[in-house]
């Protein structure tokens, strides 16, 4: 591999053909420099970008602010308290609606039901009946492996709100046998504000 390519001879022959001493201009495909950039490179700003605006979405007179974990604070608004209370799966509650993704309802004389739809499971793990056949044979230890146990939760916990002629239903995924009772916390704070 260290020995020079027999049919290659020293001449470039790769890009747009070049005579020595000539320097590559946009006639040859190259930007002229000083002059107007050819096609497809960087071509300057235009004078609107020059001075950034606001950024899509957001009112031109102030800044948003994040006042809980991924709730911003609606703006302008009537009716709504402005600070998000209590949010429980894609239902917010503020300090007199509660806001939905299908529309705002009032708070007063909402009502609240909860269902749990999970169920927690409790099973061997397959790792611990290999390691019991494995080990069945020193002894009988082996079988010490067949008390391992394994909780699983799966589903989902649906909340439900209506109020004011609307409804609106939502399924919180069931992390662990502790979702439904925290669910249940938020649920009890949310119907002490609908009295």
């Amino acid at each position: 591999m260290s020995e020079p390519n027999p049919y290659a001879d020293d001449a470039y022959k790769w890009g747009p053909p070049q005579q020595p001493g000539h320097q590559p201009t946009v006639a040859d495909g190259y930007p002229n420099p000083g002059g107007a950039p050819a096609y497809g490179y960087p071509q300057p700003l235009p004078e609107s970008a020059a001075q950034p605006g606001p950024a899509y979405g957001y009112p031109q007179h102030a800044q948003p602010t994040m006042p809980g974990q991924y709730l911003p604070v609606p703006q302008g608004v009537p009716g709504q308290g402005g600070v998000p209370v209590l949010s429980i799966g894609d239902i917010t509650v503020m300090n007199d609606a509660i806001v939905t993704p299908s529309g705002s309802m009032p708070l007063k004389g909402a009502v609240w039901t909860a269902t749990d739809m999970s169920r927690t499971e409790e099973r061997i793990p397959p790792h611990a009946i290999v390691l019991a056949i494995v080990f069945a044979l020193f002894c009988l230890v082996g079988l010490l492996f067949l008390l391992m146990k394994e909780k699983r939760t799966t589903g989902f916990v649906q909340v439900t709100v209506t109020s004011g002629g609307r409804h609106h239903s939502t399924m919180i995924p069931a992390m662990g046998p502790h979702t439904f009772p925290a669910i249940m916390g938020q649920l009890n704070q949310a119907r002490s504000m609908s009295i």
